[in-house]
This record gives structure tokens, C-alpha cells and sequence, in this order.
């Protein structure tokens, strides 16, 4: 069965809704993802994103609500062997070598990889007889990312997937993604890595209080941050007078670089040419995915919570 050809979404969740006690841990969520797209869920701790992956891979039910995968429920689409996960916490099993655990696994699914194959493909090939409990956290992080690999699953849900990996591993793993994702695999991934998101993603979900609060390209999540950014070349000219053009509310100097921060870019692009027409290698764009983060996390979560209540 190619899951690619079937007519339904790859996961689709209408009215999710999760509580533990007090707590709402995810409200009222409507959320479609294609066969084949990669989606970062991204939000502060405690937003609900855990849950909704937990809901995903069957591991919780809603509330209120319901959610499918590739049209199925998550517990008959796991029992299809079409969905893997990598949780956010937890070893593997202790009193199996890495390459007994990753083999224990990829017998639960029909159409495995070989088992060498992954390990090569995520950097533990060389941890393959090495006991499980003998682990570091970032060589378990890989072996637990072999695993999730294993199965060739058709949708991938991965919580944060490279937490406790150092920057090259981290480089390596997303490389591997890339490739699966090649594949026309579905890839849902939490992280609080914000470059990965902006570099891997297909799409950003943002999420605060439960409630998804920006959804969309990370280009078009940076262009709804309120502030835009400007970098040039511009030497001897105070940081007070750049500050005073209009439409600059922030403004900072490095060597002979400045970098103006804009609530009205185009305003303060034409003020900085009339009084400093020396100004070179001039650069103009949206804010950082951080900056949109930052912004749209803490002023739509402020509403996301008084709606949530």
C-alpha cells in the first residue's frame, strides 16, 4: 500500500482537546498535515506540543476531539506499521546491546530497513555492540533516532530528535531527515532548535497555551514578527543618530556594520539613504524566526490562555 496515492490527509486533527486535571494542555486543536510534508512544532515549555504528538502516536486519547492518520485511527495505524516515534525522554532498554535493540524493533514492522543500514545512516554503527546502559545521553539520542528509523514507517514523529547531540551530530541527523524526507516520508518533529525548524521545515506550527497561535512557511512565520531588520555598511556615524531615524526603534554597531531593527522598514530605509547616502551593501529583510517566535508565542499566547480558560 502506497500511503502517498491514498486520497487522505497524513494527519488530521479536529477539535483536540486535552486536559490533566486543572491543566489544558491542548485546546480545541485543528490541524491538517500532508502526506509528505515536514512540520516543526514549535512553542515554549508546556504548550501542548508533547501531547499532540502523544495523541498522534496513539499514546493518549483527546478529550474532545478526534485525530486520524492516513484516514486510520493512531492505534490502527501503528498496528499498520505506518507510524514510528522517537518520545522526548527515556533510554533504550537496559540488558540489550544497540544492535539487539534496534533489530528488537524493527521486527515489530513489515517492511523494515536492515538494521546495519540505519545504524551507518545515523552515526551508531560504531556503538553496535555496545550495552544499551553504557550509553551517553547523545549516543542514546542517535541509537533511539536508529530506532525510530528502523521501521520505514510512512509518518515519522520525532520529539526533539537531537537534544543532547553536539552541533556536528546534530548536522549529521538532519541530514539523514533530508534524505528521508526525500523519500516522501511524513515528518513530525518538536524542537527548541530554532535553525533546524527554519532550515528543515516544510511548515512551522507554532503553539502556546494548546492552541496553535502561526501556521505556515518559515518564511511567512518571520514576516508576521513586527519587527524588520536592516544591515550596511556605514562608518563613523553614531548609534544615537541611527536610532533617530524614523521607523528605527533599535540600533546596533559592529565594526563598520550597523544593524537597524524597523517597525516600518520601508520608512526607515528612505531616512537612512537621505541622510547618510555613503551607506553601502545595504540589506533588507523580516525578522529572525526567533524574533517571530518570541513575538507571536507571547502575544497570541496571551490570548490563546484567556481563550483556553
Amino acid at each position: 500500500m502506497n500511503l502517498l496515492e491514498v486520497d487522505v490527509a497524513g494527519v488530521s486533527a479536529v477539535g483536540l482537546t486535552k486536559s490533566y486535571g486543572p491543566v489544558r494542555a491542548v485546546s480545541g486543536v485543528d490541524l491538517t498535515i500532508a502526506p509528505g510534508e515536514t512540520v516543526a512544532l514549535l512553542g515554549p515549555n508546556g504548550s501542548g506540543k508533547s501531547t499532540m504528538m502523544d495523541m498522534v502516536l496513539g499514546l493518549c486519547r483527546p478529550d474532545r476531539g478526534s485525530v486520524s492518520v492516513f484516514g486510520a485511527s493512531p492505534a490502527a495505524a501503528v498496528r499498520s506499521g505506518w507510524v514510528s516515534g522517537m518520545l522526548q525522554a527515556g533510554f533504550p532498554p537496559d540488558l540489550l546491546k544497540v544492535r539487539e535493540y534496534v533489530t528488537l524493533v524493527a521486527s515489530y514492522y513489515p517492511r523494515s530497513l536492515g538494521v546495519d543500514e540505519v545504524l551507518r545512516m545515523t552515526g551508531a554503527d560504531h556503538l553496535a555492540e555496545r550495552w544499551t546502559k553504557k550509553l551517553s545521553g547523545g549516543q542514546a539520542q542517535r541509537v533511539r533516532l536508529a530506532a525510530a528509523l528502523v521501521g520505514n514507517a510512512d509518518l515519522l514523529v520525532l520529539d526533539e530528535p537531537t537534544a543532547g547531540i553536539d552541533v556536528e551530530g546534530r548536522r549529521e541527523c538532519w541530514q539523514v531527515m533530508r534524505g528521508v524526507a526525500a523519500q516522501g516520508k511524513t515528518i513530525i518533529f518538536a524542537t527548541h532548535y530554532l535553525e533546524e525548524a527554519d532550515a528543515v521545515a516544510d511548515r512551522i506550527v507554532l503553539i502556546a497555551h494548546g492552541r496553535i497561535v502561526a501556521d505556515g512557511s518559515a518564511t511567512e512565520i518571520k514576516s508576521r514578527a513586527g519587527v524588520r531588520s536592516i544591515r550596511a555598511t556605514l562608518s563613523h556615524v553614531e548609534v544615537e543618530s541611527l536610532r533617530s531615524l524614523t521607523g528605527v526603534v533599535a540600533a546596533e554597531r559592529h565594526g563598520d556594520a550597523v544593524v537597524l531593527s524597523c517597525s516600518d522598514a520601508d520608512r526607515a530605509l528612505a531616512a537612512l539613504f537621505m541622510k547618510f547616502p555613503e551607506v553601502r551593501n545595504v540589506e533588507a529583510g523580516g525578522g529572525s524566526l526567533e524574533e517571530a517566535f518570541l513575538e507571536l508565542t507571547t502575544k497570541n499566547g496571551r490570548r490563546a490562555k484567556e481563550v483556553s480558560q
